[in-house]
């Protein structure tokens, strides 16, 4: 079995073939959570998995699992998986690389009749990227308990939509419940999503840990006037205290670097027209580090600053940290089967610990988990121009095969 090579022209075609629904003119991919076009990327994972022989069950989240049975198929599977949903301008393969690699492995398991004693599964979790129905992973954090169902189906888009009304409005609204499924382990392949990988010109990242992770939603309210005839030192303007405080999330960063991570990455102005001084402001912030002492640092620094500049400017403030999701240690079996199975394969790898969030960071919350990441192209992802080389990819689930029997043995 350490010989066993997965089929990289299908590996690939399959992934171009899921690029193709929501595909962008600059190559990327728009697929949001719970739209159409996730429909379709779903029907067309279920259709590939049925004809591979697996059985497919959904949860009341929407999750998606199919299982290729075990010799001892009362023994808790090996699940694979990772998202099918994308940015707004987001690539062909963050996410869906490792929901089609867990197929890959399966499909490979078929072509060389490899029988497992536990069984296998490949599985997709919905609305990770959190871009659609903010916080992210809110599926994944359902199925591990840190959040209930009620707060997962009540998640509401720009629009009011909620997940509950999508998931029933695409057919996705499954039968199974929550949080009654043992995993004996969960392996999430994944594209970096960062430079190091291809710097240091190894093939395979053994993720030890997760980066922490704060967002918040903060509105601040003045008054919106006649951008003429109201003098600069009577003015109430959201958008000025907005700018500050946004210029300091830059500067917290800065002031943690090099682990840390600041962002704002959305905003809504009101009533957003050029000669009116702006009466309200909407936006995001985004905090990472893979310490959560640093982390917490980072959130007392943000909220006093924040405090004191609506303060000043005589602005109301809402201020609400929407999602906090500590550093996570991944399981020692867990990343050394994958650490194992790099050597098995005869890819140069290194440890390396995770920027972004993914599914794996809460289902490490009930199952032993880790992780194989690859690298992509300049690290560039969440962009259209996001692109992954095959070999690299195949490398990838070549591990990621090797790892999952390891432990489904």
């Amino acid at each position: 079995m350490n010989n066993i090579k997965i089929n990289e022209q299908r590996l690939w075609d399959s992934l171009m073939e899921m690029g193709e629904i929501g595909g962008t003119e600059k190559g990327g991919c728009c697929r949001l959570a719970l739209t159409d076009l996730d429909k379709q990327g779903r029907d067309l994972f279920v259709k590939w998995c049925e004809e591979a022989g697996c059985t497919v069950s959904v949860d009341k989240m929407g999750n998606i699992f199919a299982r290729r049975a075990g010799t001892d198929d009362s023994l808790p599977p090996v699940v694979m998986g990772s998202h099918l949903d994308t940015q707004p301008t987001g690539g062909k393969f963050d996410g869906v690389y490792g929901v089609l690699s867990g197929l890959e492995v399966i499909r490979t398991l078929n072509d060389n009749n490899i029988q497992t004693k536990h069984p296998i599964e490949a599985s997709v979790w919905t609305n990770e990227e959190g871009s659609r129905f903010p916080p992210a992973m809110v599926a994944s954090g359902v199925f591990a308990g840190v959040f209930d169902l009620e707060y997962g189906l009540s998640r509401a888009d720009l629009d009011g939509k909620t997940m509950g009304e999508e998931l029933e409005r695409i057919g996705y609204n499954g039968s199974v419940e929550m949080g009654n499924r043992e995993f004996k382990a969960f392996f999430e392949a994944h594209i970096e999503q960062g430079p190091i990988l291809e710097n240091e010109e190894k093939t395979i990242g053994v993720v030890t840990d997760a980066q922490g992770q704060r967002w918040y939603e903060v509105k601040l309210t003045g008054q919106e006037s006649h951008a003429g005839p109201t003098p600069m030192s009577s003015r109430k303007d959201a958008l000025v205290g907005a700018a500050r405080i946004i210029d300091q999330v830059n500067k917290i960063g800065l002031e943690n670097s090099p682990l840390a991570c600041a962002t704002v990455g959305l905003m809504q102005v009101f009533p957003n027209s050029r000669n009116v001084i702006p009466g309200e402001v909407f936006f995001t912030v985004d905090f990472r580090h893979p310490d959560d002492a640093v982390l917490s640092k980072m959130d007392a620094a943000l909220r006093e600053f924040a405090n004191s500049t609506a303060s000043s400017l005589g602005l109301e403030m809402e201020f609400e940290e929407i999602w906090y999701s500590p550093p996570v240690p991944f399981n020692k079996s867990c990343v050394d089967s994958v650490r194992e199975a790099a050597k098995l394969s005869g890819y140069p790898h290194r440890d390396i610990v995770s920027g972004a969030g993914h599914d794996a960071c809460y289902i490490s919350r009930v199952a032993p988990t880790g992780m194989v990441f690859v690298p992509c192209e300049n690290g560039i992802s969440h962009n259209e121009a996001e692109n992954a080389d095959p070999a690299d990819l195949t490398a990838g689930c070549d591990v990621l095969i090797q790892a999952v029997l390891l432990q489904a043995s």
